[in-house]
């Protein structure tokens, strides 16, 4: 595709208006070094795939690449171990029933998460008490700006909560192009996560049945961001110290809490955010979903700033009652219009 100017409402599921300067699609790793070497060293560089957890402003200046590299391929496979590997512009609910189907199985739990296979990583999603970097074992990248190919281990990555290297100063600079996964036909079933246990109660406990349980669940609970504009949790739920845990436990002895790294404990995000009632709560084209606390809807808001203002409302909203800071899970890109 010839570098041109495009709007990115169709590329993102918040259906939000942006304008990119230049946008360039690339479909294979050749087609990406030579795009990045295209691109002045002073110039911006912005990257999408799915479009799935970004908030895109009113303009993206300098070069924006959309990430469109596809890949399936069985790397290796000894006894019930395989190694596979994704192209980061894989759809990642497509790529978890792809392994499902061939008997590759780990990721059922994280079926149905929208977006791209290259952005799993970045946000190290999770759901229902599995999380992609236990399976991960190996992501290619090039840089930016140098175009230099790196493969990186899952301890390069610094996989943490919803985190990674690649949402820090180091790894910002780093393009993911395809993904390495270790599966294995003998993985155990993962059924532990209060909500997944209950909806499969005294059902065989078998990969078909989590993966249709988590499907079934996801549908219930979230909406469909083809549907309506949303990109999944809003919120991450936040990780505190023990000390902090008790002191919120003292006045509010119901508040869900679970155990996270480093001796600390996450806070359910959704819970908070419901006590205050902000559930169903619209504002300027954004909303509240009634079914899930942690998930803002878009109905009528064509810009970020709507989005932006609504979470800030419940940051602080959240603050002032209980002194805990909420974080976005969504990556914020881009400027707005009056900004230079």
């Amino acid at each position: 595709m010839v570098p041109a100017p495009a709007e990115l409402g169709p590329l993102n599921t918040l259906k939000v208006s942006a304008r990119a300067e230049c946008l360039v699609t690339v479909t294979s790793v050749e087609e990406l070094v030579a795009a990045l070497s295209d691109i002045p060293a002073d110039s911006p560089i912005h990257v999408l795939g799915g479009g799935s957890n970004v908030i895109l402003h009113d303009r993206l200046p300098g070069t924006t690449i959309l990430i469109a590299i596809k890949e399936r391929t069985v790397l290796s496979q000894s006894g019930d171990t395989a190694a596979v590997r994704a192209g980061a512009g894989e759809n990642w609910h497509e790529w978890v029933l792809w392994c499902h189907h061939n008997a590759f199985h780990g990721l059922a739990n994280l079926a149905l998460i929208p977006g791209s296979v290259g952005a799993a990583p970045i946000q190290n999603i999770g759901a229902y008490g599995v999380e992609v970097e236990q399976f991960i074992q190996a992501i290619h990248v090039i840089h930016r700006r140098t175009g230099e190919c790196e493969v990186l281990s899952p301890q390069d990555c610094d996989f943490r909560y919803r985190d990674s290297v690649f949402k820090h100063e180091r790894g910002k600079e780093w393009i993911i192009t395809t993904v390495d996964f270790a599966l294995s036909a003998e993985s155990p079933v993962q059924a532990n996560y209060p909500t997944l246990r209950a909806r499969l109660r005294d059902a065989e406990l078998t990969h078909d049945a989590v993966l249709a349980s988590v499907m079934s669940i996801r549908r219930e609970r979230l909406p469909d961001p083809v549907i309506t504009p949303n990109v999944g949790s809003f919120f991450k739920n936040p990780i505190v110290s023990l000390e902090v845990a008790d002191g919120l436990r003292q006045v509010h002895p119901e508040i869900p809490v679970f155990p996270a790294d480093g001796g600390q404990v996450k806070i359910s995000a959704a819970w908070l955010i419901d006590q205050l009632g902000w559930r169903g709560e619209e504002r300027s084209g954004v909303r509240v979903s009634a079914d899930h606390a942690l998930v803002l809807e878009g109905c009528g808001a064509e810009s970020a700033a709507p989005w932006l203002s609504m979470a800030e409302a419940i940051h602080d909203s959240v603050f002032d009652a209980y002194g805990v800071s909420l974080e976005i899970e969504p990556r914020v890109i881009g400027f707005p219009a009056e900004s230079s």
